[in-house]
């Protein structure tokens, strides 16, 4: 057996990531600070790999020091996890700041720097306050992106001297997909005009957290983290090609087209308007669809954005 060294480049970033909601637990957490993770939990627990889930998960929010030791040992240079949208707020509509669980993020922020590593925070991974989805439908309602940009202003006038890696979003599309297209996660309503309406709303809010980054004069960058899927056909390679393509333009074309370029490819659609009428995201076939509707033909999106 051979064995064969490659050298790391000095400036690599070699890291590791987990969201808030799966690894803090609730320790500390107040009334009415529950997450939509936390309510799913709450739920179905039942669906849970044996009952465990975000209640006690890795109780980081406690042991934080010990594990930024063991990434210290392992090597890592990174570390990306997720302020609980939450958890430190406790008025969401004045974004009022629980100080005791930011303050537990100024500690973390110490350790990670006294162990050398660098820490990326992400602003919501799944972390939708329950009582949002509740009160508004979630990212259904354009006074959420308000809301959210309110906690984000707390989120930066505090972090943003300090941390210089942000994202906005951890993978946008997949809860709405999986709770309003698959109908495969708590509430189970399968509503293609609701799956839209997030999507929508998902890209204003990151739009409005860059332009809030950028006009502030933040040092730093700041993205979103993406996951573009392909689907193989196991039987029928034929179908493979077709697939695959139709199945990453309806998860990348949502976000990363519109991100990058602040506009819609008109391929896109003719998926948009299959998912928006049969719920539906893959297409008979890609090469012989039929022509885009007319916008008169009443076969529309209804977004609301305003």
């Amino acid at each position: 057996m051979s064995r064969q060294l490659i050298q790391i480049p000095q400036n690599f970033i070699l890291g590791a990531a987990a969201s808030a909601w799966q690894t803090e637990g609730w320790s500390g957490k107040k009334a009415g600070q529950d997450s939509w993770p936390d309510a799913w939990y709450q739920q179905d627990r039942h669906v849970w790999h044996q009952g465990y889930g975000p209640a006690v998960a890795t109780d980081f929010i406690n042991r934080f020091a010990e594990d930024v030791a063991l990434m210290k040992a392992s090597g890592l240079t990174h570390y990306r996890t997720s302020i609980n949208w939450s958890r430190f707020l406790t008025d969401y509509e004045s974004a009022t700041v629980d100080e005791e669980y930011a303050a537990y993020y100024d500690r973390l922020i110490d350790e990670m720097q006294r162990q050398g590593i660098e820490l990326m925070l992400c602003l919501e991974h799944y972390e939708l306050p329950a009582t949002l989805l509740e009160q508004y439908g979630g990212w259904q309602s354009k006074h959420v992106v308000e809301l959210f940009i309110r906690y984000v202003e707390q989120v930066f006038k505090r972090y943003a001297g300090r941390v210089t890696r942000w994202f906005v979003f951890n993978e946008p599309i997949v809860v709405q997909t999986r709770v309003y297209l698959d109908a495969l996660r708590w509430p189970y309503e399968q509503n293609t005009h609701k799956w839209m309406q997030w999507n929508h709303h998902k890209n204003l809010a990151t739009a409005r957290v860059v332009q809030l980054f950028r006009q502030q004069g933040y040092a730093g960058r700041i993205g979103t983290i993406l996951n573009p899927e392909v689907t193989i056909h196991a039987r029928r390679p034929r179908m493979t090609r077709r697939r695959r393509r139709s199945t990453t333009c309806s998860i990348t074309g949502c976000f990363s087209i519109r991100l990058s370029k602040a506009s819609t490819r008109r391929s896109c659609w003719r998926c948009w308007i299959n998912i928006r009428l049969s719920g539906r995201p893959q297409r008979r076939s890609w090469r012989s669809s039929p022509p885009i509707p007319s916008m008169r033909s009443g076969l529309t999106f209804t977004i609301r954005t305003a």
